[in-house]
């Protein structure tokens, strides 16, 4: 099930968060969830099993990259297995609330595999700075999609995304 979706929360002063019912749905089998920083100042909620495909992407890399290196020990370091509770919240551990600015309110979101937690005024400020670029970042992204699946450069896929079919 792809997560989708946009909900506003609050954090409480014991740093829970209640989880939106769709996403509570979807991770209903496996309960066990995997809390990391995400980008642009988010934090990111996997399932445990989508969690696991990412390490195991990752681990497919190579490690003797710098970059491969430094990304692997931020993301395992700063990672906490968080767990729905009977009311369908999660408790933020306070460095990753600390991380993600996470304190009163609060944008959830979904974005296909994963969830993200944002920082309420931070998502506005994103959204209102990308927002009015959505049809060039549609282009952009289905390009290189339509590139990697076709087996052509993204120039050449770009062409074809634009030409009738």
């Amino acid at each position: 099930m792809l997560l989708t979706g946009t909900y506003d929360r609050t954090v409480d002063d014991k740093l829970r968060l209640a989880m939106p019912k769709p996403f509570r749905e979807a991770f209903e089998e496996d309960r066990q969830l995997v809390l990391t920083p995400g980008t642009d100042g988010s934090l990111s909620l996997f399932s445990g099993r989508i969690f696991a495909g990412l390490a195991d992407h990752l681990a497919a890399r190579s490690p003797s990259g710098q970059e491969v290196r430094a990304f692997s020990r931020l993301l395992y370091a700063q990672s906490r297995s968080v767990e729905l509770d009977s009311q369908g919240r999660i408790r933020l551990p306070a460095e990753l609330a600390k991380l993600g600015n996470l304190e009163g309110d609060v944008v959830v979101l979904g974005v296909g595999d994963h969830v993200e937690l944002w920082n309420k005024s931070r998502w506005e400020a994103y959204l209102a700075d990308l927002q009015p670029r959505y049809d060039q970042l549609a282009e952009a992204a289905l390009s290189e999609r339509e590139a990697a699946v076709n087996g052509r450069p993204p120039a050449e896929a770009e062409t074809r995304i634009m030409q009738p079919r």
